[in-house]
């Protein structure tokens, strides 16, 4: 007979505000959001923030308009690594079976664990103490037989809450809760699913073939798996990267082109040294281009060899956005990315293609060691500057 699976999905609790708030004081009990500028988004909100309607991804804008007082602090992502590198090293003390979300998120199997560490719930108990401990922050958890149930359960009691799901409590659990919290459920298909009208899990588990095949497709049996709590996914403990990529909003509007090659030489410098740091090389290279009006468009070419060269990312980049350029003249840009897709494990590709150390050139290789040492801003290439930055 086969063992039921124990699965936890750990989640801090708005992971980047309550760092900030941890490590300063005066920020304690105040509504904080991380984030850039008023031209950028919400990277995260504190529970305080949450108060009045603000949320990750909210243009920053809408943040401050419903919170006159919210105090804004900018990201500083390296620190974040940091402490989310403290916390997986508490989930590792438990089980190697650790599949990262994000910095602040992972799925964990307990299975084979039970024997060394006690049941799943006291494991769970166990790695918020921990966490707490080393941290001085919260975490949510949800315990269950299966990643999707884990998932939708640590959400359900946050911050610092701890649900359990089983098999005798499932449809009390899942039932009532709203049909959204399935994934895959967005605006248009919610919508759709409204008219039937189905408005809770409930509700989609026990609607007929005949309402739910127009919306779901072939999708509809797995659709309803789901929310039957049914999901046989396993917890791997490795994920490839898909994409590799760097962004930059802008405080004014760019519409000088000089300005916008001395910006995508910044950010291919950042996406092909996140390659290099993995040992990655990317087949494809993608610009992404958002406009004043926040219409946002991307772009892509192929590189032969795929490679993780600076020059190299970068000089595909700039034939994409030339490529936009003419074909949408005198547009003002608010947002540039540059990013890396069809990743590979960094190797020479072919006998005959230019001969380039793994990790890029030589000059590559001695700027990432310099950053490496002494931080991103330690080093640039002049025509990445402004040239008030030129001393």
């Amino acid at each position: 007979m086969t063992r039921e699976r124990r699965i936890l999905h750990v989640d801090m609790d708005a992971f980047y505000a309550s760092v900030e708030q941890r490590d300063n004081p005066s920020l304690r009990g105040k509504p904080v959001v991380v984030g850039g500028d008023t031209r950028g988004v919400v990277a995260a909100a504190s529970y305080e923030a949450r108060v009045f309607g603000i949320r990750s991804a909210m243009p920053m804008r809408d943040a401050l308009r419903r919170c006159p007082n919210l105090n804004r602090v900018p990201p500083r992502m390296s620190h974040y690594q940091a402490v989310s590198n403290e916390v997986f090293a508490v989930f590792r003390e438990f089980t190697p079976l650790v599949e990262g979300l994000s910095l602040d998120e992972a799925f964990l199997d307990v299975t084979e664990s039970l024997q060394l560490f006690g049941d799943d719930v006291t494991i769970a108990r166990e790695i918020k103490n921990r966490i707490r401990e080393r941290t001085q922050l919260t975490a949510s958890v949800g315990v269950a037989s299966n990643k999707l149930v884990a998932k939708i359960a640590s959400d359900l009691e946050k911050p610092d809450g701890l649900v359990v799901v089983t098999q005798d409590n499932m449809r009390a659990t899942l039932d009532p809760l709203p049909v959204q919290v399935i994934p895959g459920i967005g605006k248009e298909t919610l919508a759709r699913l409204k008219r039937i009208p189905v408005n809770t899990v409930e509700d989609l588990r026990l609607a007929s073939d005949r309402d739910l095949e127009p919306i779901f497709g072939k999708f509809t049996r797995r659709t309803r798996d789901r929310a039957s709590g049914i999901d046989d996914r396993p917890v791997l403990s490795s994920r490839p990267d898909k994409s590799i990529s760097a962004e930059e909003t802008f405080d004014k509007d760019l519409g000088d082109r000089r300005d916008m090659h001395r910006h995508l030489l910044q950010l291919a410098e950042r996406t092909a040294g996140r390659l290099r740091a993995k040992d990655l090389v990317a087949g494809t290279v993608q610009i992404k281009i958002r406009q004043a009006d926040f219409t946002t468009c991307t772009r892509q070419r192929a590189l032969r060899p795929p490679g993780n060269g600076t020059e190299t990312i970068y000089q595909a980049a700039i034939k994409l956005l030339d490529e936009w350029l003419a074909e949408f003249p005198g547009i003002p840009v608010r947002l540039l990315g540059v990013g890396g897709c069809e990743l590979a494990r960094d190797a020479q590709p072919d006998l005959f293609a230019p001969e380039l150390p793994a990790g890029g050139s030589q000059l590559d290789q001695a700027v990432d060691r310099i950053r490496n040492r002494f931080g991103d801003l330690s080093l640039g290439r002049a025509r990445s500057m402004d040239p008030g930055q030129i001393r």
